[in-house]
């Protein structure tokens, strides 16, 4: 079955550039000083020879997607890039044909094969996790999306239906999607704006007396500061997840902070979300946590609106971290763990009550496990990977379209304010935040929206 909508691929270019961080960023354990961006640009065409080129552009996050404990991050990372090119090459040859969606879900059924070839040929004592496969080969799928909307001369969330869609969405996930398709699930208009979650890690600076020597850069360096710069209502607080203490007492110091500094505005609504980047060893850790926070800071604990990923990323391995107890309390939603259908079901199964959306794991991989955890009714939220420039904002541009979505994160502009710099001008409400939310409804051009 065809469609006269469809394309197919014309040419496939793609490039690598690296940025510093302005400040390390602290999480699971890990501290990350610097950014690779890769970027792709995808030529396509139609069946009446309408051509255009679209753009992807993502972090190569191996200390995320690839935490190894048997391969360094040099060799981590050189060997995501390298897949990312093969992916690229394998799409240039492939011969697909069909909506973009469509063209990446058959592509991304050799990525194991291809990655498996990368690691033999470079020689690594480790096969590459499908989450690492998924996230070097995610701007090769933004920008497939970007061509298939720019070719049309539409925005992609407004070319998900049946007369473009060759496949509904059972065809990805079960028979309780038969005829249903992602036009459902997304809104044709984004969020005029949506709040701004800032990210507090562990080695950011609270107060003054956290500050050895100042940056004086003229960009906020205090928790306070960046309340008040930015008017911020939502912060994401990174949580060691070994250090029970530690991490009470982090989370009731970034409530008084915020308490203090919330207060002098006049404000008196603010919400935090937890990340313990799988750090928990066990879900009794995330249960004690919550009961010790609220007999020292009861108002911290009322005002987190959910908990992500407090245990470790493989839950076939790790069956016994159930989380139907801990998700009574808070939603607690995976991130790391969401790498296809079967870990969303399994997710569910476990007591899992939410997942984490990022535009890293693919664009169409990304709405279809939307509209999957909407049906489901659980609670969904999307995140970045300190994603920067045209990254950050196609990670905006998916949380604006997706109804259920409440705040976006994006943390770039504290750790990385270089690689927004050429994007400001044209996106000053995504990129200049004053009441702590970002303008999403600037991402209505062609394509991905930017």
């Amino acid at each position: 079955m065809t469609k006269a909508t469809d394309i197919r691929i014309v040419d496939v270019q793609t490039s690598v550039n690296r940025t510093d961080y302005r400040t390390p960023m602290k999480f699971g354990g890990r501290v990350v000083v610097d950014v690779t961006l890769f970027d792709v640009d995808v030529t396509v065409e139609t069946s009446d020879g309408k051509q255009a080129t679209g753009h992807g552009s993502m972090p190569v996050g191996n200390a995320w997607g690839w935490p190894s404990q048997v391969v360094d991050g040099t060799q981590t990372l050189a060997s995501m890039i390298k897949l990312g090119d093969a992916v690229a090459d394998s799409l240039a040859v492939s011969g697909l044909t069909g909506h973009a969606v469509e063209i990446m879900h058959e592509l991304s059924k050799g990525y194991d094969k291809l990655a498996a070839e990368v690691t033999s040929d470079l020689q690594l004592a480790e096969s590459m996790p499908r989450l690492a496969q998924l996230v070097s080969s995610s701007p090769i799928d933004a920008a497939v999306h970007d061509a298939y909307g720019k070719v049309h001369n539409e925005n992609i969330y407004n070319l998900l239906g049946s007369e473009f869609m060759n496949h509904d969405l059972a065809y990805y996930l079960n028979s309780d999607f038969d005829g249903r398709f992602l036009d459902e699930f997304t809104l044709r208009t984004p969020k005029a704006s949506m709040p701004l979650y800032h990210l507090v890690g562990a080695l950011d600076p609270l107060t003054d007396g956290d500050i050895d020597t100042r940056l004086n850069d003229g960009i906020p360096e205090t928790l306070g500061e960046w309340i008040n710069a930015d008017g911020l209502t939502n912060l994401k607080i990174k949580l060691a997840g070994d250090d029970l203490q530690w991490d009470v007492d982090r989370v009731a110091a970034i409530d008084r902070v915020s308490a203090e500094t919330q207060s002098a505005k006049g404000c008196n609504a603010w919400v935090y979300s937890l990340d313990f980047n799988e750090k928990c060893a066990n879900v009794q850790y995330l249960i004690d946590f919550m009961a010790k926070l609220e007999e020292v800071a009861p108002d911290a604990l009322g005002r987190v609106q959910y908990i992500e990923q407090p245990t470790h990323r493989d839950l076939k391995s790790n069956p016994e971290n159930r989380m139907h107890e801990a998700a009574k309390i808070k939603p607690v939603v995976i991130d790391e763990s969401l790498v296809d259908f079967e870990s969303l079901l399994l997710a569910r199964e476990q007591g899992y009550s939410g997942v984490a959306l990022k535009t890293c794991k693919g664009h169409g991989e990304a709405m279809i496990m939307g509209a999957a955890a909407i049906h489901y009714g659980l609670f969904l939220c999307v995140q970045d990977l300190t994603c920067i420039g045209f990254s950050f904002l196609h990670s905006a541009s998916l949380a604006a379209r997706l109804p259920t979505i409440a705040a976006i994160e994006g943390n770039g502009r504290q750790y990385c304010p270089a690689g927004n710099e050429a994007w400001v001008p044209q996106y000053p409400g995504m990129f200049e935040i004053h009441d702590g939310s970002v303008g999403t409804s600037a991402l209505t051009g062609p394509g991905i929206g930017i």
